[in-house]
């Protein structure tokens, strides 16, 4: 089996592998696109895996993170049960490494092959529906911040507003560009923000889909710096009372679901669930926030067959506020 980095030359292979594994029916006009990178896997000289990697990285202790996402693993369906998928997910950890993403992420369909490989459940997206006789219910706001539609001049303003939030959030990604493409946001059905002093204060994604009599909102993200940006989104939301039957809303900051618990609401919740994988562990500990630590040292056996080259004995060291990882103990 070989494998390397995919190349333009590989469009069709790549597209006929994913168009059998999820029933894809555009095929795209690219393979290799800013912020992405991937591999295939050859069998007899015909390409029989594909593995694709996006450029992303995300917040722990309010530092951003060089991450590797994988996704679109698609393996041919005559060459199945040979390790391709395995052998894609180990090659993938080197490529990763030499790309500076000490961390990976993923969304598993088959969970048992990925924790086979390092990865394991880590963090989730969760969901909430929201029938309106229900979302009515929701606190007030105490100050009325006046909202207004979006337009591209509001794009850096927006992004800085989700960034001073996400940066709170362990496991949060920070949407850098290539790979996220910021003017995108703009094709959403609804697109407000909330102005403040310095910047934007809050700001609410959502598209229009249908379901129920009078269809639903999908709102992609309720963002709010403070508790009086996020309980003006929620009226907002509120305005549509007549015209849906109700809301999902995806909750990006656990303090806009502790909000909507606090009233006498019964709602339904469903999650898509992701894994993580350290791909290098020095690399991976000196990018990430600390608090500030006292000085001191805590050894550690590292044991991955999959990643020797922080496999072994390990040291983590805090000294004078900066944390490393070390050979030896």
């Amino acid at each position: 089996m070989h494998i390397r980095e995919y190349t333009e030359d590989d469009l069709d292979a790549v597209f006929r592998l994913r168009k059998l594994a999820f029933n894809s029916t555009e095929r795209p006009e690219r393979l290799v696109k800013p912020g992405t990178h991937g591999l295939v896997a050859e069998l007899d000289g015909r390409v029989a895996g594909v593995l694709g990697i996006g450029e992303y990285a995300q917040f722990y202790g309010g530092a951003a993170v060089p991450m590797g996402g994988i996704g679109g693993v698609a393996v041919d369906g005559a060459t199945r049960g040979r390790g391709v998928a395995a052998a894609l997910l180990d090659a993938s950890l080197s490529t990763m490494r030499e790309h500076g993403q000490p961390l990976s992420v993923l969304y598993a369909t088959v969970p048992t092959l990925y924790r086979g490989r390092g990865w394991e459940r880590a963090g989730l997206f969760e969901w909430v529906e929201l029938p309106m006789d229900r979302l009515l219910s929701a606190p007030r706001p105490t100050e009325l911040i006046p909202s207004r539609p979006a337009d591209e001049s509001d794009l850096t303003a927006l992004h800085d507003c989700y960034l001073e939030v996400a940066r709170t959030i362990d496991g949060m990604a920070d949407r850098r560009a290539p790979r996220i493409e910021l003017e995108k946001v703009l094709e959403m059905d609804l697109v407000s923000v909330l102005p403040g002093p310095n910047g934007l204060r809050g700001y609410l994604t959502a598209k229009r889909e249908p379901g129920g009599d009078m269809g639903r909102l999908k709102v992609y993200d309720l963002i709010g710096v403070d508790v009086e940006a996020q309980l003006n989104l929620l009226a907002s939301l509120k305005s549509w009372a007549g015209t849906l039957d109700a809301i999902d809303l995806r909750i990006t900051d656990p303090a806009t679901l502790n909000l909507l618990g606090a009233t006498p609401m019964r709602y339904s919740v469903w999650t898509s669930t992701w894994m993580l994988r350290v791909v290098d562990l020095p690399a991976a500990v000196a990018a990430r926030g600390w608090p500030r630590l006292a000085n001191a040292a805590v050894d550690l056996e590292i044991i991955d067959d999959h990643a020797p080259w922080h496999a072994g004995l390990q040291r983590i060291v805090v000294e004078d506020g900066v944390v490393r990882v070390e050979p030896g103990g």
